[in-house]
């Protein structure tokens, strides 16, 4: 694969990942209000979730083999797009600049722990999935 096509599977991913992460954290403000970024948090959980899964099953090793070009569109470009460390780390600081250092504080406490246990959790789906079957 040239290089041209890794930049327009990754430019594709990541439109649709980003538009994917503004309508989500947009549809939880409207749920749950904007006095905790609970859109941003779950974002990045499901992000993490889904390219730790996603590698090891269509890695060259895994149960579903893709493509560079597949596993680059959803790796780099839609978890790209989608996953928002940046705006986890403003809204870390916008919290803790408003006078919410606890709530600062246990932002990142539970954005670390759950993105990690998601990273943990989609390895050993895959890892499951990739598992020799049985009979």
């Amino acid at each position: 694969m040239d290089d041209i096509a890794a930049y327009f599977w990754v430019a594709l991913g990541g439109a649709i990942g980003s538009v994917a992460r503004y309508a989500l954290g947009n549809a939880l403000v409207v749920a749950l209000g904007a006095s905790f970024p609970w859109g941003t948090l779950l974002i990045n959980v499901l992000g993490s979730f889904i390219i730790s899964c996603f590698g090891m099953l269509a890695g060259e090793q895994g149960r579903l083999p893709l493509p560079f070009e597949a596993r680059v569109f959803v790796t780099v470009g839609l978890c790209g797009g989608f996953t928002t460390f940046s705006s986890f780390s403003l809204q870390t600081v916008e919290l803790a600049r408003n006078g919410q250092a606890g709530r600062a504080l246990f932002y990142v406490i539970i954005s670390v722990v759950l993105c990690v246990l998601a990273c943990a959790l989609g390895v050993s789906v895959a890892q499951a999935v990739n598992a020799p079957r049985q009979g």
